[in-house]
């Protein structure tokens, strides 16, 4: 190469990797096929009101996701409930997500709990917690929870993880050996988080090195995270 030219790398172009959301995405295992039943199964619920509860990345918003498609549920924030629960209700089902998060309407929930249950519709709220242990003040309120029906999401398995992590390679046209998944899910945390971010990071970092994604690739995201070196840097 000659003296004074620059050199250049490769920068993956973030094309068509977003969220895939659809039922056919939803990866079933031991730890959320009775959520999925759940959902496959609406209307057909034992309660009005169902609460979804699982650890972060376990997969809770791709469920309520595939829900609202299948129902025709209306979202509404959980911090902000207030005069658009009755409206909501009018048009049939409701979601929220992330319903034990800090600032929740007591108030708001109260009252859509009410109007669903006068509507013969139906709520589903996604949460880490089961409502027990959600800060909630309001007794009322709390009258309502306990008659939720319950659903918990566990973490998910190292087969399960596998599963998921190759169907995201396939989603991004990338071919990786199962060897090679398996090194990865054994060295993770067993989180469906994790495991997206793995993917994300050795997708780019094989694309900026035009190179496949082998053992020892793998083994430096491995690494990385383990250094807790953020996201992944991503």
């Amino acid at each position: 190469m000659s003296a004074g030219r620059p050199t250049f790398r490769q920068l993956p172009l973030d094309l068509a990797n977003t969220d895939r959301q659809a039922r056919e995405d939803l990866v079933v295992g031991a730890s959320n096929e009775a959520a999925v039943a759940l959902i496959d199964r609406w209307p057909d619920w034992p309660a009005p009101v169902v609460v979804l509860a699982g650890p972060s990345g376990s997969g809770k918003s791709h469920m309520g996701a595939v829900w609202r498609e299948r129902s025709g549920a209306a979202i509404l924030a959980p911090r902000k409930i207030g005069e658009a629960a009755l409206e909501a209700v009018l048009q049939g089902p409701v979601f929220l997500d992330d319903a034990d998060a800090e600032g929740l309407d007591e108030e708001g929930l109260f009252h859509l709990i009410n109007a669903v249950r006068g509507a013969g519709t139906h709520l589903l709220m996604t949460a880490r917690r089961f409502p027990v242990s959600w800060p909630v003040g309001l007794a009322d309120l709390q009258s309502r929870l306990k008659a939720a029906a319950l659903v918990e999401i566990g973490e998910p398995d190292d087969a399960l993880l596998c599963a998921i992590m190759a169907k995201l390679f396939a989603d991004r046209q990338v071919e990786v050996e199962p060897h090679v998944i398996d090194f990865i899910v054994r060295r993770i945390e067993r989180s469906l988080a994790t495991a997206i971010a793995v993917v994300d990071r050795l997708d780019r970092l094989a694309l900026e090195r035009k190179s496949r994604i082998s053992r020892a690739l793998a083994g430096e995201v491995v690494n990385m995270l383990d250094a807790g070196q953020g996201a992944l840097d991503l």
